[in-house]
């Protein structure tokens, strides 16, 4: 049993993990960061990252083959090589995580790959895939930045073929005619999208009213009703059971759709996507003391849990889990150990989610600043309205901002339509700058463009939009 020191210990070596050790790495801290498989986490390899690649390939696959002859540009015979397509993706994957290692070395920051377990409040225990066992002490402290896996469904279990999660769902080598996917939240309308514009005959079954549950549903609306033109069957309030195996290979899910009624989907895949369950629990935590919650480990404004010197960034500490929300925690937490002035002090953290249109929002909802009793001013402006949404030939959704009506303090942006995951941060940093509508309407947007939308919701908010009637201002 091999032992080392060092003055910080980082478990996990995905977008909160790898972002602390970097910074810990420039502050001049030595720290060995311990990941039981690849840097990057479910992020770069299997989550955010290939899932977006996917993303890009079908959506240009399908301006190709759908609207090119509308603008006068025609492809014949345009098809899909899936294996090609995976090849390309795990080439962005290998580059991203060959980066990460590189920033490793480049900042002295030590990976040990192998399963980390807490014997202490500043000792943590390897076992490497080799079978070997080192135990490493951390001077200073230990960050727990472990993550979230894939919830499993026992009816469901994986079998990586006809039954899958979203890892297998990034890699597929076949596109499957019928995919079913279980839950209407991003993973499985990301995913989702993805199939049915490769040619997948789509069945969404939500458990809940509505797709996207704490979105605006204003902006859900336009992703479903796109969904369904496309011909995707969405299910709400209903659950699936169970399944049969038909002797072709195909499989009949079994829906229970409430009060005593049940209906029957035949598929050749199914995708559990009910969401992400963090990895928390089964790391020693318990036995230190270090409150544990389902597997969330929770922490204060400076990433500090309740137990002196051990941190939790990233999924661990709770929603939203996203990444950028981890990285930007790493980074507070490395500054705290190393005796710099930081805190978690955010506005608000923006969210996107790739869908067709994309859905991006920062800050609160209509509803959201309601139940807070405030009174609001919404303003809001269509991207058909847009010469450039028009060039580009994607009109559908809209910018809407929520402001304060007293003093038309912004309070959140939510954008549905094209590149809205790139838009929301004009929002975001408004946000987090305590501008008013003013602000944004009176700031001189780039003609033509998608982000003039931002300024003309704004002034739509104040009743002064140009290029709509003002009719529902405010």
């Amino acid at each position: 049993m091999a032992n080392r020191t060092c003055d910080v210990v980082v478990i996990g070596g995905g977008p909160g993990g790898y972002v602390c050790s970097i910074r810990l790495g420039q502050l001049k801290q030595k720290v060995i960061c311990v990941e039981k498989e690849e840097v990057g986490g479910v992020c770069l390899n299997w989550g955010c990252v290939p899932s977006k690649a996917l993303i890009s390939a079908s959506h240009t696959y399908e301006k190709v083959k759908d609207h090119g002859a509308g603008m006068g540009i025609f492809a014949d015979n345009v098809r899909v090589d899936p294996n090609k397509m995976q090849d390309w993706k795990n080439g962005i994957v290998k580059k991203l995580t060959g980066g990460v290692r590189g920033l490793f070395r480049g900042n002295g920051v030590e990976l040990v790959i192998g399963n980390a377990t807490v014997k202490g409040p500043r000792t943590v225990e390897v076992k490497t895939a080799e079978g070997t066992v080192e135990t490493i002490e951390a001077t200073k402290a230990i960050v727990i930045a472990t993550g979230s896996s894939t919830i499993e469904i026992p009816t469901f279990k994986f079998d990586g073929k006809s039954i899958i999660g979203a890892k297998e769902a990034v890699s597929l080598r076949e596109v499957p005619k019928r995919l079913l996917v279980i839950g209407g939240g991003v993973i499985g309308l990301e995913l989702g999208c993805v199939y049915q514009k490769f040619g997948a005959e789509l069945t969404v079954v939500e458990a809940t009213p509505s797709l996207l549950p704490g979105v605006d549903p204003e902006c859900t609306a336009v992703v479903e009703k796109r969904l369904t033109k496309k011909g995707a069957k969405i299910i709400k309030n209903a659950k699936a059971t169970g399944y049969e195996r038909n002797a072709d290979g195909s499989l009949a899910v079994k829906l229970d759709l409430g009060e005593g009624k049940y209906d029957t989907v035949v598929t050749d895949v199914v995708l559990v996507a009910v969401g992400m369950r963090p990895n928390g629990a089964g790391l020693g935590l318990e036995e230190l003391g270090v409150k544990v919650e389902r597997g969330f480990v929770p922490s204060d404004h400076l990433g500090r849990t309740n137990v002196d010197g051990i941190y939790a960034i990233g999924d661990v500490t709770g929603q939203p889990m996203l990444a950028h929300k981890a990285s930007k925690e790493g980074e507070v937490v490395a500054e705290v150990i190393a005796g710099h002035k930081a805190a978690k002090d955010w506005v608000a953290i923006p969210a996107a989610i790739f869908t067709d249109p994309e859905i991006a929002v920062a800050g609160l909802t209509e509803a959201q600043a309601k139940e807070k009793g405030i009174e609001v001013r919404v303003g809001k402006f269509p991207f058909s309205a847009l010469g450039r949404a028009m060039a580009v030939n994607e009109t559908d959704g809209f910018f809407k901002v929520v402001a304060d009506k007293k003093t038309n303090e912004l309070l959140g942006v939510h954008i549905v339509g094209p590149e809205a995951s790139d838009l929301i941060s004009e929002g975001a940093l408004a946000l987090e700058m305590h501008a008013f509508l003013e602000d944004i309407g009176l700031t001189i947007h780039p003609h033509p463009t998608l982000g003039e939308g931002m300024m003309e919701a704004a002034m739509n908010g104040l009743g002064h939009a140009i290029h709509i009637l003002n009719r529902n201002a405010g």
